[in-house]
């Protein structure tokens, strides 16, 4: 069953172009990628030195072969995850697109320039070439209609203030008891700085929020859609000019919008780790960085639900499964797996202790590290304060000595549910546009 094709004026026929020329670019890269490991692979089995890849690609690059190779493959993820994002925005004629567009290109530019990224020419020629042609469209990009109308009705009402005060009440209270439970223990030992208590302070309020974000994300998302049905008022909106990407956006939008008005509102209750010490501002990006990716995530699950199903309670509990299937089950199930035949196999009187084995194994940890965002945003910070790392570092293996190229989890954790949440959405348009059959 194919979905009804919907009229196209003469400027959205120019914006699909232009979204499937985003979406050229994001596969491009994505190959890059995969060719790019497949390059690294052959110079590890000394097929083709190190070097020659880093002198082509990464001209400008004065570190480490290796360190270089894995530059390239996280650069190239990365425009990925912005590519399919504006793709998605300019679908829905969102005017975020514009500028985002033209800093990507900037981003390429200075790329080019700093590291020497041969890929970066490529990518922002096309970033500037469709910026300028988004400069004859500008007049249909705009703010999205249904976003301000959810938002605005959202604002009137108490409902949404008594949120955001319970929410803002329930964090001061678990702030508060946190920090006399583990100052009463740390006068008792006699032990344990100020800073202590500042950084088990951030900790608590940071996962008091994410926890909250799980449970409330999918559960605004998940009667986006379902809720107009619910209502019988699907039909009355979708006989609007209004676009199915616009539809879909616009309840992403709103939802997200108020959820990082509760982000933004516990900042002061974060920041107040300050006063104590212990905490930095590097540490505070990173928790909201963190928090704001996996509001995202949530949220297009959510969303998804609710345009494949009728019921906005069959929405939300398939949103909250698949949440906790994939966030928190598969990541234990296949650590543990991991963690097992990794004991075999590091066994050093086995014949399968070998570098190549324990690479694998290690880049495995950090991609099921990645998944879960309470591993991700703990496994980061320890990185941060224990080894002032917030990029790159050098992993020491334990079968010869040798070091290889790590990242800190956060960034790879963006770059996955950045990428999945606008395979989502664009999923989610072609489901709502194939239940108007």
């Amino acid at each position: 069953m194919t979905a009804i094709a919907e009229a196209l004026s003469p400027r959205d026929a120019h914006l699909a172009d232009a979204a499937r020329w985003l979406r050229r670019g994001a596969l491009l890269n994505g190959g890059i990628a995969v060719l790019t490991l497949l390059f690294g692979i052959i110079a590890a089995a000394r097929l083709i030195p190190f070097e020659t890849l880093r002198d082509v690609l990464l001209f400008n690059y004065a570190g480490s072969a290796d360190t270089a190779l894995a530059i390239m493959i996280l650069l190239a993820l990365i425009n990925v995850s912005f590519m399919l994002v504006l793709m998605v925005g300019v679908l829905a004629r969102e005017m975020w697109t514009f500028p985002v567009l033209w800093l990507l290109a900037l981003a390429n530019g200075l790329l080019l320039f700093a590291l020497g990224w041969v890929i970066a020419i490529v990518n922002a020629i096309l970033c500037a070439w469709l910026g300028v042609r988004l400069i004859r469209e500008l007049s249909s990009l705009r703010v999205n209609p249904v976003m301000i109308k959810e938002l605005r009705g959202r604002m009137r009402g108490v409902r949404a203030f008594a949120v955001i005060t319970v929410y803002l009440g329930l964090m001061s209270g678990f702030a508060s008891l946190i920090y006399l439970v583990y100052a009463a223990s740390t006068r008792a030992s006699g032990s344990a700085a100020a800073g202590e208590i500042g950084r088990v302070l951030f900790l608590g309020i940071v996962g008091i929020e994410l926890l909250l974000i799980i449970f409330i994300a999918p559960a605004f998302t998940a009667g986006a859609i379902t809720g107009e049905r619910e209502r019988q008022t699907y039909d009355l909106l979708r006989t609007t000019l209004l676009s199915t990407p616009s539809f879909v956006i616009g309840k992403l939008e709103s939802a997200l919008g108020y959820i990082l008005l509760l982000l933004l509102a516990a900042i002061p209750l974060q920041s107040i780790a300050f006063l104590f010490g212990g905490v930095t501002e590097s540490e505070l990006i990173l928790s909201f960085v963190i928090l704001t990716v996996t509001a995202v995530a949530l949220g297009t699950v959510g969303i998804y639900f609710s345009s494949t199903l009728a019921r906005t309670l069959n929405a939300s509990v398939q949103a909250y499964s698949a949440i906790l299937a994939i966030m928190f089950v598969a990541p234990v199930v296949l650590g543990v797996v991991l963690r097992l035949i990794s004991n075999v196999f590091s066994n050093q009187g086995s014949i399968l202790f070998s570098p190549v084995m324990e690479t694998v194994f290690t880049y495995a940890d950090l991609l099921l590290t990645s998944i879960n965002p309470i591993a991700t945003g703990l496994t980061s910070q320890q990185l941060l304060i224990n080894q002032n790392v917030l990029g790159f570092y050098q992993f020491t293996l334990a079968s010869n000595g040798s070091t290889i190229p790590m990242v800190s989890p956060w960034i790879s954790f963006a770059i996955l549910y950045l990428a999945l949440s606008a395979a989502l959405i664009v999923v989610t348009i072609r489901s709502t546009r194939e239940t108007e059959l």
